[in-house]
């Protein structure tokens, strides 16, 4: 029922996510207008530019969606609808799942529409419609990790401007990658060391494996055991700042 009542709310305001999609959208649309004269590059080996950039549209996606579970709960905060939510038998873990949800629920609305646009603009996938499924369950994966962050802030500042700045700092991942470039064109030292410990660049290669070299296990793989940890950490951090929201009555 909590996570009903998110998604329903999130129905009701599609036009909360417009300006995350638009964002996305600027990463396809205008990085491959831009950049895609380097996929000439020998180390691209002919692979089409717009599957390359299409994983950061797609990140970018997820982040933005995440900062939504967390403004969800600073709402029901500010209104005392989670303060009402205490006082029943409902386990604290579904109360901080039913915002989370919506925001996989949002967040797989805006996959949808970037991979029709991205088909639209002349997308190629080495793997088909099957590979795209792959792309679209890592992007709700990770989506799913930030939103566990995202509620976890929101619960331990419970306002609305922290929770939004908590997630503007996961941005800076999407840079410190495999953004632009393979990971063998990168010539700064400190930004290689960056991007090897960076768990953003084994999302975006997990992905690229799909659209563009096929089914390579380990790559893909790379990529859901980063979800896996993230995942862990996030949703642990968010069960223990709502336990401790009771706590603090």
């Amino acid at each position: 029922m909590l996570s009903k009542r998110s998604i329903v709310t999130v129905i009701r305001n599609p036009f909360v996510f417009i300006p995350n999609l638009l964002i996305s959208m600027f990463f396809l649309v205008v990085y491959d207008s831009g950049l895609s004269g380097i996929s000439e590059l020998p180390a691209f080996e002919g692979a089409n530019y717009l599957a390359f950039i299409l994983p950061v549209s797609v990140v970018s996606a997820a982040i933005g969606g995440a900062g939504g579970s967390g403004q969800a709960i600073v709402k029901d905060i500010e209104n005392g609808f989670f303060q009402r939510l205490l006082l029943t038998p409902a386990s604290r873990l579904s109360i901080v799942l039913g915002p989370i949800i919506a925001g996989m629920f949002q967040l797989l609305l805006q996959t949808i529409l970037i991979i029709l646009i991205a088909y639209i603009m002349g997308v190629e996938s080495a793997t088909g419609v099957l590979g795209m499924g792959v792309v679209l369950l890592i992007a709700i994966g990770w989506g799913l990790a930030f939103a566990g962050y995202s509620v976890g802030i929101a619960l331990k500042t419970k306002n609305a401007q922290a929770a939004q700045a908590g997630t503007l700092i996961f941005f800076p991942l999407i840079f410190l990658s495999t953004t632009f470039v393979p990971y063998d064109l990168i010539e700064s030292g400190w930004l290689k060391v960056a991007a090897t410990i960076n768990p953003t660049t084994y999302i975006f290669e997990s992905m690229r494996a799909v659209l563009i070299d096929g089914w390579v296990f380990w790559d893909i793989a790379q990529g859901f055991i980063a979800i896996a940890i993230a995942c862990l950490i996030t949703i642990s951090f968010a069960a223990f700042s709502a336990k401790k929201a009771v706590s603090r009555g």
